[in-house]
């Protein structure tokens, strides 16, 4: 009988995965799966059930939100495991599950886990961290990581959106020096985005067409700070209108990135808190996960 990791986070989204657990393990039993179960307590738990159970595992599925995907992919990463993985998104935005159309039912979800096949994704190395599809700084970054579980279960994507309207007020501009395959920029930046996804924060989307998940490069989005009122609006109008050929905007592709920034500029890695650098390297690795659906 094949063997199966279910690493659960109990507490993401509306709690609906922990509510369904039954049914989930149940239909991957009759897929012929012995499911070992491991449901977090805090954040290092992923690792350690990864290390404990990982190697022994045919595949691992994680059940919750984009956070508990960045640490099991982290994790195998940390550790050598390339096995094929399964996402259950319970999360309240769920932004890489959503570029990969994804179920958002937690118990359609897990069927079409048992219905795929493995197919192969890219992934970010962030110096020596790992996202999933986006590391991002400026503007919207805080709020992925300050609002409250309870607010974005109750307003989800909106939430977001409140959030970075209250940042306003404090915000403030990043002078960002950008190697982007050789290719310099540098400028004062609201915002900045390496993505692999076609949604970030629930707010910010780019137009599918343009971003294939597997081709090796990233999208980056860079946002100019605003010198007056003028230009602000002309940055909201570009962003919420996909008008990517605003003077206020940058888009560009990309599989090697380096950043010089101030080292105390925060960013985010899948929506979760990283320390800045004054030195970043952020590399493709192309096709690195294979993720069952």
């Amino acid at each position: 009988m094949k063997k199966l990791l279910l690493i659960l986070n109990p507490i993401a989204g509306t709690k609906k995965a922990a509510k369904n657990l039954t049914e989930i393990i149940s239909l991957f039993n009759r897929a012929e799966y012995d499911v070992r179960v491991y449901v977090t307590s805090c954040q290092s738990d992923v690792a350690k059930a990864v290390k404990l159970f990982g190697k022994k595992a045919d595949l691992i599925v994680c059940c919750g939100g984009d956070g508990t995907m960045n640490e099991t992919v982290t994790s195998m990463t940390k550790n050598n495991l390339k096995t094929p993985i399964g996402y259950i998104p319970a999360g309240s935005t769920n932004d890489f599950a959503n570029s990969l159309h994804l179920p958002t039912d937690v118990v359609k979800a897990a069927k079409q886990i048992i219905n795929g096949i493995p197919k192969s994704y890219d992934i970010g190395k962030f110096n020596e961290q790992y996202f999933c599809y986006v590391a991002s700084f400026g503007m919207f970054t805080k709020t992925s990581y300050n609002t409250p579980q309870n607010i974005k279960n109750a307003f989800g994507h909106v939430a977001y959106l409140l959030g970075g309207i209250q940042e306003l007020s404090s915000i403030r501009k990043e002078h960002i020096r950008m190697e982007i395959d050789g290719d310099v920029l540098e400028d004062d930046y609201l915002f900045g985005a390496i993505c692999n996804s076609v949604s970030v924060g629930g707010i910010l989307t780019l137009n599918p067409d343009m971003v294939d998940m597997s081709d090796g490069k990233f999208e980056i989005l860079l946002v100019k700070a605003p010198k007056d009122l003028q230009e602000l609006g002309e940055c909201i109008f570009a962003l919420t209108n996909q008008k990517y050929d605003s003077k206020m905007i940058t888009l560009r592709s990309g599989s090697n990135i380096k950043v010089h920034a101030s080292a105390d500029m925060d960013w985010s890695l899948d929506g979760e808190k990283q320390e800045g650098a004054e030195e970043i390297e952020i590399e493709n690795l192309h096709e690195y996960i294979q993720l069952m659906h």
